[in-house]
């Protein structure tokens, strides 16, 4: 019987090797068989991203297809349902991804220097204002972070608790199954065994456990 496969979805400037121990915890602890989708998130716009995540997809051919995205990867994953719904049955899990929009990357956005490195998938994803909802069939969890350690605090002042790159309240997509909020910065969350616990919980049964 073929395992679970969890496809993994990078952010911004990263290439997914960030994502291995959390990888090796969802493969050894839940027996989920791992892959990385890299992609240009600087230079590509979302159309290409999500039609090579899609030319991914069919090649690993999986039963059961588990989708995990950290920041904008997260967007990715949203974007890949809504244009690609038909696929194989499995669940969703966000990490720390902006889905209401990023006061951060607005006020960053500000600089044209910055904006110019943020690439084409932050332009068209965040730095335009989008009404976004869950609808797809699949089981979405989202987890976010609440300490405030990141980029994100030196170009946007936060009020609410944020994980220093995001709000917690920018990642309440309206639509989700369940939604966790664990004392983790936006990159720490990717080290984090209560991350990857209730990362590997939700993708096998569907709800976070406590964590």
């Amino acid at each position: 019987m073929m395992r679970p496969t969890v496809v993994y979805v990078h952010g911004l400037w990263l290439t997914g090797q960030e994502s291995l121990w959390l990888r090796r915890r969802l493969a050894n602890d839940f027996g989920f068989d791992d892959h990385v989708f890299r992609y240009g998130s600087i230079s590509s716009p979302m159309d290409s991203v999500v039609s090579e995540l899609q030319h991914v997809v069919q090649k690993l051919a999986p039963q059961t297809l588990h989708l995990v995205g950290h920041s904008l990867g997260g967007l990715v994953i949203y974007r890949f349902l809504e244009r690609f719904p038909q696929q194989p049955p499995g669940r969703v899990v966000f990490l720390g991804t902006p889905a209401l929009g990023s006061r951060a990357a607005v006020s960053a956005a500000r600089a044209r220097w910055v904006a110019s490195l943020m690439g084409r998938c932050i332009g068209e994803e965040i730095l335009v204002a989008r009404e976004r909802r869950w609808v797809s069939e699949r089981p979405l969890g989202i987890i976010a972070g609440s300490q405030p350690l990141g980029l994100g605090r030196f170009f946007a002042h936060f009020d609410d608790a944020s994980d220093g790159t995001v709000l917690v309240g920018e990642t309440r997509l309206p639509g989700a199954t369940d939604h966790l909020t664990l004392p983790v910065s936006h990159m720490g969350m990717l080290l984090s065994s209560r991350v990857a616990r209730a990362t590997g919980t939700f993708l096998r049964d569907g709800r976070f456990a406590l964590a």
